[in-house]
């Protein structure tokens, strides 16, 4: 019988508990209980199903300050529902937001720690971040415009791109510019959610936002154009990556190779 992983249950179960604490302070509309269940469920789902696959036996130390920010991000997803139909709690979104936005730091600074670094914890923060980035950008439609959800939807158009064209399945080098964009995207999106600046000027913040990403998405793909493998009359010839083996890689090769397939 397979293990019960503790972790990812006890997250639903603080998700739940949050949506809960939030129903009777704020106020949370059926939509919004529906968005955050639904959003903690999968997120309990696939977690238990990463472990599996990993063959860990639990969340690790940096998974767990993962974790409590993904539980965050599922709050605001809910407000975020909620807010289409009645006034949203905006301060309440921005504490939860930033929050998360400084945990995002945190994680990565445990696990370097403990030395708990894994593929499925950077798999897990990425996934994390790009949600939050979505669920930023829908709340800001009403307030700049549906092009502001560009900005959410990159990352998924990215990987979309990585299934339907096979010369973008190459591992990405590593770019520390990448994470200083994705940091820029957070904070400037929580900034213009507390809306204290005029919205002319914050549209145009959000939109030099949008242009970062641009630019930092688009570098990777041209990096993996010039890169691509090379069809000749010979055995594939793949840029300067020696051709795979024929063998499958292990679970945890596979899961560290898709997760550096991702720009952010």
């Amino acid at each position: 019988m397979p293990r019960v992983q503790t972790g990812p249950v006890i997250g639903l179960i603080v998700q739940f508990v949050l949506l809960a604490g939030l129903a009777g302070t704020v106020g949370l509309s059926s939509a919004g209980w529906l968005t955050g269940i639904a959003y903690g469920a999968v997120t309990c789902i696939a977690l238990t199903r990463g472990l599996r696959r990993a063959g860990t036996g639990d969340l690790g130390p940096a998974d767990r300050v993962t974790l409590s920010r993904g539980i965050l991000v599922g709050a605001v997803a809910a407000l975020t529902v909620d807010s289409f139909g009645r006034q949203a709690p905006v301060e309440v979104m921005v504490i939860f937001t930033a929050v998360a936005l400084v945990l995002d730091g945190v994680d990565g600074y445990v696990a370097r720690r403990t030395g708990t670094a894994s593929a499925l914890g950077a798999r897990f923060d990425m996934e994390v971040d790009a949600f939050l980035l979505l669920v930023l950008s829908v709340y800001l439609m009403p307030l700049t415009g549906g092009w502001v959800l560009t900005i959410g939807a990159m990352r998924y158009a990215f990987v979309v791109a990585i299934w339907v064209l096979p010369w973008m399945r190459g591992t990405l080098p590593p770019r520390y510019w990448r994470k200083v964009v994705a940091a820029v995207q957070g904070v400037v999106l929580v900034f213009a959610m507390a809306d204290v600046s005029p919205r002319p000027l914050m549209a145009v913040v959000v939109a030099a936002s949008l242009a970062l990403l641009v630019e930092s998405f688009g570098r990777d793909v041209v990096w993996l154009w010039r890169e691509r493998p090379v069809r000749t009359g010979h055995p594939r010839v793949t840029g300067h990556l020696p051709p795979r083996p024929p063998s499958a890689p292990p679970v945890a090769s596979r899961q560290a190779r898709w997760a550096a397939h991702l720009p952010i």
